[in-house]
């Protein structure tokens, strides 16, 4: 570890494998009400269990991204942070606004009160006390890592994962406009969700993949930020007006299916860009680097993205495909894929790589971690192929044939115990990575004290 300050993140990583590890059993516990619709339904209904799922995937996210800024910046800036106390406020600032998030939807706290109690639109459902506090220590946040990077070493890395937090910070604020027209409603919701994960998100993903490359192939700087430029002038160029691919349904004028169908289908160039960027880096890296867990990670990520969010977003992407399509299982496939390739699989690739250098040990437990990467991956897309499946049965039945609800969640039950299967997989996956991180074997520990006792 170069540079003390690095030690933030050990904290942030913490903290989101711990969310992590919510999330996905929150995910599991949705997962079986599918199979089982009363299971539990007394204790917690299910719209207040996928509230848990999808929240804590936010959440937990944030924290990964947060804690990679924390890690890389000082190396990239060559300087210690600015503020290691803020960075301390901020994360508690989050912890707080999580715990105070996870009780209100749980017992569903202070009921229609505009300030305590929880708004009503999907992923934003936070009470405004916690928005309040997502934006101060967002503030919090920016102006920490700012204060680093202006003070030290401009690199494209830093310049491309500051665009990106900028943006994701800048586009929540509209999480406090809430128009009482519908259309406006959900236009402006969009703004935040697609403009995230298709946007700011995806430039977030590019700077973190980029520093794992240079450190784990020993390619040239210069390459890899030409590299790095061009995946971000992709991603904004379809990203933007991409959105209008969320706008066929919800009562905006006709043209913006058009739009929304040439620039989402451009969405999958950056993934794909992504995807070979990886690739072309390894296959031209010098570096043997030890932590060959880290790397399985970084390619996974790249590789899982182009397919969860490029392949699988494109085929229900064109207006006319996405009339039928849209809102069915084949939704979940896609966002189920999509958010493990791109960001999921991206934080847990950082946090293998930096770990170990923040616990001042050797790469430990990669047989365990890359275990835990072919379970969660092999779930995740055996998943992905369950829910296209069931989707098409679904669209088929409802959209086509007209049948009712209840007929139709008969018809693709099976495919909801296979989904299950998966997620079961995925979780156990996520276990083994949480506790190959935090536990390193004996015989490792021994050799590093050696190391150590010998001056290596």
């Amino acid at each position: 570890m170069k540079y003390q300050t690095q030690k933030i993140a050990y904290w942030y990583f913490l903290a989101a494998m711990a969310v992590f590890a919510v999330q996905v059993l929150g995910g599991l516990w949705a997962g079986w009400i599918y199979v089982a619709p009363n299971f539990l339904s007394e204790l917690m209904p299910f719209n207040i269990v996928r509230m848990l799922h999808t929240n804590a995937l936010i959440v937990w996210l944030l924290l990964g991204f947060f804690g990679a800024a924390y890690f890389l910046v000082p190396e990239e800036a060559e300087r210690e942070m600015h503020s290691p106390t803020l960075a301390y406020v901020q994360l508690g600032i989050l912890l707080l606004g999580t715990a105070g998030a996870v009780l209100t939807y749980t017992f569903d706290l202070f009921h229609g009160n505009w300030l305590l109690g929880m708004e009503g639109r999907e992923f934003i459902e936070q009470p405004v006390w916690v928005k309040v506090g997502i934006v101060v220590a967002a503030l919090i946040f920016l102006f920490n890592v700012s204060m680093t990077v202006l003070k030290g070493r401009k690199t494209a890395i830093t310049n491309v994962l500051l665009l990106g937090l900028w943006g994701l910070a800048l586009l929540f604020l509209f999480a406090f406009y809430n128009p009482a027209n519908l259309s406006l409603d959900k236009m402006f919701w969009w703004y935040i969700v697609h403009l995230w994960v298709e946007g700011t998100w995806e430039l977030v993903m590019a700077s973190i993949l980029a520093f794992l490359l240079l450190k784990l192939t020993g390619v040239d700087r210069e390459i890899i930020e030409k590299w790095l430029y061009i995946i971000v002038a992709t991603a904004l160029f379809s990203g933007i007006l991409g959105t209008g691919h969320h706008y066929y349904w919800i009562g905006l004028p006709s043209y913006w299916q058009w739009v929304g169908s040439i620039f989402s289908t451009l969405e999958v160039i950056p993934f794909f860009a992504m995807m070979s960027f990886s690739f072309v880096m390894v296959w031209k890296g010098k570096r043997d680097h030890p932590n060959k867990a880290a790397l399985l990670w970084a390619l996974g990520a790249a590789t899982v993205a182009f397919f969860g969010a490029g392949v699988w977003g494109f085929l229900h992407t064109l207006h006319g495909v996405n009339y039928y399509t849209h809102g069915t299982q084949i939704t979940a496939a896609h966002g189920h894929l999509a958010f493990f390739g791109a960001y999921v699989s991206v934080n847990l690739a950082i946090i293998t790589y930096a770990m170990p250098i923040l616990r001042g040990r050797d790469p430990y437990n990669q047989v365990l971690n890359m275990a835990s990467f072919w379970l969660m991956t092999g779930g995740m897309s055996f998943m992905t192929f369950v829910l296209t499946f069931a989707g098409t049965v679904q669209t088929h039945m409802q959209r086509v044939l007209g049948e009712n609800f209840m007929d139709i969640q008969e018809g693709v039950h099976l495919f909801f115990i296979m989904r299950w299967a998966a997620g079961l997989a995925v979780v156990i996956g996520a276990i083994l990575f949480i506790y190959g991180q935090l536990v390193p074997r004996r015989e490792i520990i021994e050799r590093t004290d050696q190391y150590e006792s010998e001056g290596a």
